[in-house]
């Protein structure tokens, strides 16, 4: 299969690349919320707040049991594949905990268990990924500083780089969350593949104010007088995105819009596996969701490397003098914790001890 960029063919996403929009999108949910705040999303134009999703994976185990089983062997091969809310321990210091998080306004996901309520409640200083999220309005204006990083800058719009079946798409799409597509015209396509890729139950919570777990993670912290600190900078995600190939981009751009309803489903399941903590299905379940074709191992490679293994490292190496001083709640994107290059065992090589809670 083939897809048409303005006056450009390309071939479909490999599984491999479907799998890595899925997760970038997750990586950059924030830039939905932005975006709601930046063009004044009406909560009016974006009013259907409630879910729709099926969980792929009680289909997949009913009608495929077989590949069901492939895909429970590559979850439980995934070193610390199992449980998002972790202590952290080292001699002579008081323990400190992890949450791996998901940046959603799901209620089920936002209310933290009563331990880990507790943990947080207790905790001296809140670590989360950027602490810039705490004033949207005044990350969106620190982020246009920067229009490179957001938006084309040569006159470029996203139709003509689309084709018009594709324009149409994104144009609905869009629509359905209550943006009109001259508002992003102009926005780079991993800004808008934020926002199509969330469900409009989501997209509608976040234009009525409901904060994401990161956030409201940060926001209860300040009102108990907590000091809150940031790993990295907004910009330097969106870097991270920019360093991409827009070729790439593009490819997922026109993935998600193909995927059209079912990325509610896709949502909806990576929530369940998020609650029951079993982060290491997350990508084997990905890829069941992915079109047949050839893996394309340099973009899986790249992306790898940039989204996830490079600010993995930065994450961890910026998290350790703080932890040094025990007491600490941190809390960053769950895909960042399992895998041998995870946030976790990158903390276990600067000495400090990693034990999973129930």
């Amino acid at each position: 299969m083939t897809i048409s960029i303005g006056h450009r063919s390309l071939h479909a996403a490999s599984p491999g690349n479907v799998l890595l929009w899925l997760i970038a999108a997750f990586h950059m949910l924030l830039a939905a919320a932005l975006l709601a705040v930046l063009f004044s999303v009406s909560p009016a134009a974006a009013a259907d707040d409630s879910c729709t999703g099926r969980n792929v994976l009680a289909d997949l185990k009913q009608n495929d049991p077989a590949r069901y089983a492939e895909v429970v062997r590559e979850a439980d091969a995934v070193p610390n594949g199992k449980g998002i809310f972790w202590k952290i321990e080292k001699p002579g210091v008081k323990p400190s905990w992890l949450l791996g998080s998901m940046h959603v306004t799901d209620p089920r996901v936002v209310t933290l268990p009563p331990r880990t309520q507790a943990a947080h409640d207790a905790a001296d200083t809140i670590v989360i990924e950027s602490d810039e999220i705490l004033d949207e309005k005044k990350a969106s204006a620190a982020l246009l500083m920067k229009p490179e990083l957001m938006m084309f800058t040569d006159g470029t719009t996203i139709d003509k780089l689309l084709s018009h079946d594709d324009t149409l798409r994104l144009e609905e799409g869009l629509k359905q969350r209550g943006i009109p597509l001259a508002a992003v015209s102009r926005m780079r396509p991993w800004m808008i593949s934020s926002v199509v890729a969330l469900p409009s139950c989501e997209m509608a919570r976040k234009a009525k104010g409901v904060q994401f777990l990161d956030q409201k993670i940060a926001a209860d912290a300040v009102a108990q007088g907590k000091q809150v600190k940031g790993l990295e900078t907004l910009s330097e995600q969106l870097q991270a995105m920019a360093e991409l190939p827009t070729e790439f981009h593009m490819k997922s751009l026109i993935e998600t819009l193909a995927l059209g309803p079912k990325m509610n489903d896709v949502v909806e399941t990576m929530t369940d596996l998020y609650l029951s903590g079993d982060i290491g299905m997350t990508i084997p379940m990905l890829k069941t969701v992915s079109p047949e074709g050839e893996d394309e191992d340099s973009d899986y490679a790249a992306f790898e490397q940039r989204i996830i293994l490079d600010r993995n490292k930065v994450m961890a190496e910026r998290a350790a003098p703080i932890l040094a001083n025990g007491n600490v709640f941190m809390a960053v994107g769950a895909l960042h914790l399992p895998g041998e290059e995870g946030v976790i065992e990158l903390l276990r090589k600067q000495g400090f001890t990693l034990t999973a809670v129930n």
